[in-house]
């Protein structure tokens, strides 16, 4: 008795089918699957992106129908009878426009006989009378366009002449429908006497996988561009941001504006590389109307048009609570509750402090930030950091204050991460203490900002960074 395997199949089906059969039906499960993708994809025509990913679609579902159909062929062996060779000659009934059977032919030419042999296939891949003689080689050429000539020609003659395998493409134009791309494979068959005494070829219809295959690029093109200028517009956007908030003045400004020990304060941004968008690096410089200096630095998480937004919203905040006599580590507790409460919480990093001319005493808090660095009698150190942590981080966090008194011609440098590939916020720190004997002999803050963008300025930025200077006048 037959097992169940072999009694479900046909008792005269040649042997070795069932292997083919399982990958022809692994075949169309996946085309399948790929067209109902297809048929769910957008097809307005309005998003770049969906135009891709439906030429992709698109595309592979050619390759998986010509992949279907190839294995039917192994199967069936449709090619295995001899087609015409000649006028007269019986053509096998005509195929579905759709069908790989009706682009694919074959063709021998036996240079000792001179005979020439087309399959009825071949015929209409080339638009030719099914009722008249098969091209020689030497004819072949006449239905090619004028430009594909010579690259048909080279293939011949190497295949001919140096025995090469013939793998390219043409272009012929038929009468019916126009320009087709053929794809020509073919080996030179040998003699006795090691001389080509034919040759062969299989010729395949491949104008519709090249129509898919150019829209694939043209739309991969048209992403690609829709992308760069969604880029260019929001580094555009966020870059008008960042200018209407953070502080309007440049070069040196003296705070307060008025009144002795005052600060002479400067400040930069450094800019990442051309390609990367805007962070959410921020600093400030405030005069307050109780003769105190609000000096402060941040970083929010992200980049862009978002970052540039939560930024705006922060250093508002952070205005507005120093307008009303907040201290900084009040201020900053006020700040992770406002974060926490957004629609969309990113966390953070900043530092506060407010400075008090008449004592040059300065009181500060942090918030996940670098410490802020001193530098006085050409040396630098890191300012003891109080408690704090990063905004975002963890609601109803306190925060603490650290207090320090400055000297006459005291340096004080606040920045962010970033001035160095990577956050490298230990190396950045070892440079920046490395500028203290530039700092002691430099006259104003604006030297010292300059210092820095000469000592970070050159090679990649992944990430924009703030520097802010405030030199305690004597």
């Amino acid at each position: 008795m037959p097992s169940h395997l072999s009694a479900d199949r046909p008792a005269a089906q040649p042997p070795g089918h069932g292997p083919v059969d399982a990958l022809i039906s692994q075949t169309r499960r996946l085309k399948g699957d790929v067209d109902a993708v297809l048929r769910g994809t957008p097809a307005d025509g309005t998003d770049p992106r969906e135009r891709w990913q439906r030429a992709l679609y698109d595309l592979a579902l050619h390759h998986l129908d010509d992949l279907d159909q190839h294995l039917a062929q192994l199967r069936d062996d449709p090619l295995s009878a001899p087609g015409p060779s000649g006028p007269g000659a019986a053509v096998p009934p005509a195929r579905r426009n759709d069908s790989l059977l009706s682009r694919v032919g074959s063709a021998e030419w036996n240079l000792l006989t001179d005979e020439v042999s087309w399959s009825g296939e071949l015929y209409r891949i080339l638009g030719r009378d099914p009722a008249a003689p098969p091209l020689t080689l030497d004819e072949l050429p006449s239905l090619v366009l004028d430009e594909d000539r010579p690259g048909l020609t080279a293939m011949v003659t190497g295949c001919l002449v140096d025995a090469r395998p013939i793998d390219g493409e043409f272009r012929v134009r038929r009468p019916d429908d126009g320009v087709r791309t053929v794809h020509m494979m073919g080996e030179p068959v040998l003699g006795a006497d090691g001389s080509t005494a034919s040759m062969w070829a299989v010729l395949r219809d491949v104008s519709e996988l090249r129509r898919c295959r150019r829209e694939v690029s043209e739309t991969r093109d048209s992403l690609h561009h829709h992308r760069q200028a969604a880029a260019r517009t929001e580094h555009r956007l966020a870059a008008e941001l960042q200018e209407a908030v953070l502080p309007p003045w440049r070069g040196s400004l003296r705070l307060p504006h008025d009144g002795p020990r005052a600060l002479d304060v400067a400040a930069a941004q450094l800019p990442p590389s051309a390609h990367a968008p805007l962070g959410g690096d921020w600093y400030d410089a405030l005069d307050l109307s109780d003769g105190t200096t609000l000096l402060s630095a941040g970083d929010l998480t992200g980049r862009g048009v978002g970052a540039a937004s939560r930024k705006a919203m922060l250093l508002g905040a952070v205005r507005g609570m120093a307008m009303t006599g907040t201290e900084p580590g009040p201020l900053l507790a006020c700040l992770n509750r406002l974060l926490d409460a957004t629609v969309r919480p990113a966390p953070g990093s900043a530092v506060c402090l407010r400075y008090r001319p008449a004592t040059r005493s300065l009181v500060w808090a942090q918030a996940g930030h670098p410490a802020p660095l001193l530098f006085r009698g050409g040396t630098g150190r890191a300012l003891d950091a109080p408690r704090g942590v990063p905004l975002g981080a963890a609601p109803g966090s306190s925060y603490g204050q650290a207090e320090e008194t400055l000297e006459a011609g005291d340096v004080l440098l606040l920045h962010t991460d970033g001035l160095v590939p990577g956050r490298a916020g230990a190396t950045a720190v070892h440079r920046l203490l490395g500028l203290a004997p530039g700092f002691a002999a430099a006259r104003t803050a604006q030297d010292c900002v300059r210092a820095v963008a000469e000592e970070f300025g050159e090679g990649e930025r992944e990430d924009q960074a703030c520097v802010l200077v405030a030199r305690v006048a004597s």
